[in-house]
């Protein structure tokens, strides 16, 4: 593991890179190298607290199901039930999209995040944004090309029939039904504070090369107002609270197993918004690992720098990764799931395994792709 994530440090620059591993028979350790802080030189810590961003999406979905478990929220009841009206204009239509298309990233909604993007950073950095104002710029837009799109907007929406149902903002659920009954220390909602509270890394990012091609110096992102990703992107949380939660949830502690269940049932994801093999349920990815078998979780990245993985995997093992720089090339992204199968697969294991292995993961993936059919199991 720890060559895992020297990969990540030397050979592509990420500054500090940091993995726990949570198991039943092994017990619990981490591993970190690289710095939390540039300035100081301080070590990369697992136990800091990090932006852990689409993770969230994970939360929220928990919360939304939970409701439909007690028969408050139907997940293939349309959108227009609970927020009438708020769904109209350009081709979308709140009564043709459901709960569960929502959390599946199967609505036809784009997603607000990539317009920000586009935009300068001191321009949204630090404001705040509300959720109906984001959605209703998506609203302008047209619809994406392909049938399955990641949009952080679904989330939003879902937060907003969280409230509506309970009478409590999405945030407050959360933190009333899965952060206080786990006992979640680290994990919170920043609303618009812009510091992290306590011990955490600092996150870090690279704005737009000069004119002449120098490459842009390191920006120090870790103050953000993040309400841009609201109940799909703004949690606050460290590796070992993530495993905690992933733990509880596919330990039966939040569910019961007949709605993890549908949680697990899942689509084809977009391998150009994900990666190749990649499928996706209610706010839970299905990866496949290349010593066979799958894991089950979420990652996270945001604008600022900090970059956020939790999974599930064969055994029960869990694991949470935490990265203070988003890699910035295809090859580092690579190595940073190749951690993941460091940490499931055999030792000696890593995520660049020899052809014959990925030959049969991808005639396995093939096999799993050609239906159009949901399934609880990839």
């Amino acid at each position: 593991m720890a060559a895992s994530l020297d990969t990540l440090t030397h050979r592509h620059g990420i500054p500090g890179a940091a993995v726990e591993v949570d198991d039943g028979t092994c017990g619990k350790w981490n591993v970190a190298r690289g710095v939390a802080d540039l300035g100081t030189g301080r070590p990369m810590n697992a136990q800091d607290r990090l932006r852990i961003g689409s993770v969230s999406k994970t939360f929220t979905a928990t919360v939304v199901v939970q409701l439909a478990a007690e028969g408050r929220i139907g997940l293939d009841a349309p959108v227009e039930r609970y927020l009438p009206g708020l769904i109209r204009g350009n081709g979308h239509d709140g009564r043709r999209i459901t709960v569960r298309q929502l959390l599946q990233h199967t609505s036809g909604l784009p997603d607000h995040t990539e317009a920000l993007v586009d935009r300068p950073v001191e321009e949204w950095r630090h404001r705040r944004f509300e959720p109906r104002e984001m959605i209703a710029t998506v609203l302008k837009q047209p619809r994406p090309d392909k049938k399955w799109h990641y949009s952080t907007t679904n989330y939003l929406i879902a937060g907003l029939i969280v409230e509506k149902v309970t009478g409590r903002g999405v945030e407050a659920e959360v933190t009333r039904r899965i952060v206080k009954p786990l006992g979640l220390r680290d994990t919170y909602w920043p609303g618009d504070e812009t510091r992290i509270r306590g011990p955490h890394s600092r996150s870090y990012f690279t704005g737009p090369d000069a004119p002449d091609g120098t490459p842009s110096p390191r920006i120090d992102g870790t103050e953000w107002n993040v309400s841009f990703g609201g109940a799909g992107g703004a949690l606050i949380s460290t590796p070992s609270d993530v495993n905690r939660f992933l733990g509880a949830l596919f330990g039966g502690k939040l569910l019961p197993a007949r709605w993890l269940g549908e949680m697990k049932r899942t689509v084809p994801a977009d391998p150009d918004r994900l990666w190749p093999g990649a499928r996706y349920g209610l706010g839970l990815i299905a990866s496949p690992l290349e010593c066979g078998g799958w894991w089950w979780g979420h990652g996270g990245t945001v604008p600022g720098g900090h970059r956020a993985l939790g999974a599930v995997g064969p055994g029960d093992r869990s694991v949470a990764l935490a990265l203070n720089q988003v890699p910035g090339t295809d090859r580092a992204e690579e190595d940073f799931h190749a951690v993941v199968n460091t940490a499931f697969c055999a030792a000696g294991r890593t995520g660049h395994s020899d052809n014959t292995d990925r030959t049969d993961l991808t005639h396995r993936t093939d096999r799993t792709d050609r239906t159009d059919r949901t399934e609880e199991t990839p």
